[in-house]
């Protein structure tokens, strides 16, 4: 599973993993820390579907490179199974969905591609060593995704002939982000590394102080990377120059969601942070009082609102601008899967083996589906259609 979720084990044996189960949490439960700075709502609030992924694709890990996990997606309310394909081993990788087709990694080795509309398998890849929780990008019409041995791979999304190869010094367990011509992606070498797109060639690398896990958020010429080394760092994508940094004062496993002119992430001293990134300091943190544990799951934007899972057990949502809770919701394991939000609804996976629906506006359960084993990948959402993996290696459509 990684370091980032190995070095927890100890602490949650400790605080107990089983306490609590489902339901709705009261607002008054939770901690708002004090505020540094105010963050920035104005253009953001009048430019939300900017961050909307298009209704027909989710071409990469959150869907866009602002990893806001939106979609524009109209979904059936009378949600049901549709089809479920047998991946091979467990799929820790979340989806990525492009002209009608699914593709995910496995710890088999493999990159998968199969129908949207019926499941049926269209090709495999071999990558030759199991991909983990790096999750395919698509971008003209090639498919790129990183595995545990250090290589990142582009492929031909038509037929699954390998393109190009890529090898760093370490694991890959970050997504690849595709911004215009270049394809960025971190390693557990410490670097943060950039490619041409077209042939693989090297174009930058940027040296962190600790193994790069998260995936890089990209937005106006900038990339945004917050790192095991407890730095968020703003990188410019043309030249790989640093352009600042604000200090997260922790260990961070999650990406950073990406509003005009903030940033939005979990970490592993049990807080939620709203960075502001024109005055480059931190405008509020979040904390579970009553249930210390880190925040590994990427977090979900819409409406001026954070939506993102806990090992505490929940799924939060909090008012983007100051922090506050809207409110919470109770699984019966910990929360590693990415929310992502479409039609008023909250799709997430749990340990506990289920997939959630929950309503946007209060947190209300309106669905779930037990797929038998821990959820720990993240839905892609798209044309009408939920598709998330389980650890016992299905993958799963709902529509």
């Amino acid at each position: 599973m990684g370091i980032l979720k190995d070095r927890q084990k100890a602490t949650d044996n400790e605080r107990g993993t089983d306490e609590g189960g489902p339901g709705a949490i009261r607002r008054r439960d939770f901690l708002l820390l004090p505020l540094a700075f105010l963050l920035v709502p104005s253009r953001a609030r009048a430019n939300w579907k900017s961050f909307l992924t298009p209704a027909d694709g989710w071409p990469q890990f959150r869907g866009n490179p602002q990893l806001t996990g939106l979609s524009a997606s109209r979904v059936p309310g009378n949600l049901r199974h549709l089809w479920a394909v047998d991946a091979g081993e467990s799929v820790e990788s979340s989806a990525a969905i492009a002209g009608g087709a699914v593709f995910v990694g496995t710890q088999r080795g493999e990159l998968v591609s199969v129908n949207l509309g019926d499941g049926r398998e269209r090709w495999r890849y071999g990558a030759g060593n199991p991909i983990g929780e790096s999750s395919p990008a698509v971008a003209r019409g090639v498919v790129y995704v990183g595995d545990l041995s250090g290589v990142m791979h582009a492929v031909n999304a038509a037929d699954g002939r390998g393109l190009w190869t890529f090898k760093t010094g370490g694991e890959i367990k970050s997504s690849p982000v595709v911004s215009g011509s270049r394809v960025l992606f971190g390693s557990y070498d410490t670097q943060l590394y950039c490619v041409a797109a077209a042939t693989g060639k090297l174009l930058w690398k940027l040296k962190t102080r600790g193994q790069v896990h998260a995936t890089a958020g990209v937005a106006d010429g900038l990339a945004y990377l917050a790192g095991c080394d407890e730095i968020l760092r703003a990188v410019r994508v043309a030249t790989g120059r640093e352009a600042f940094q604000v200090h997260s004062g922790a260990y961070t496993g999650a990406s950073p969601a990406l509003l005009e002119g903030n940033a939005f992430y979990g970490t592993f001293n049990n807080e939620v942070l709203g960075v502001n990134l024109v005055a480059r300091k931190i405008g509020w943190r979040y904390q579970n009082p009553q249930r210390q544990f880190p925040y590994y799951s990427s977090a979900a934007l819409a409406d001026a609102r954070v939506v993102v899972g806990g090992r505490d057990k929940m799924v939060h949502c909090l008012d983007a601008w100051t922090g506050r809770p809207h409110w919470a919701f109770g699984t019966q394991a910990r929360v590693e899967s990415s929310p992502a939000v479409a039609d008023g609804r909250v799709f997430v996976g749990s340990n506990d083996g289920r997939l959630y629906v929950l309503g946007f506006g209060d947190g209300r359960k309106l669905g779930e589906f037990n797929l038998g084993a821990p959820v720990s990948a993240s839905p892609a959402v798209a044309s009408g259609r939920v598709v998330v993996g389980s650890q016992d290696g299905k993958l799963h459509c709902f529509g």
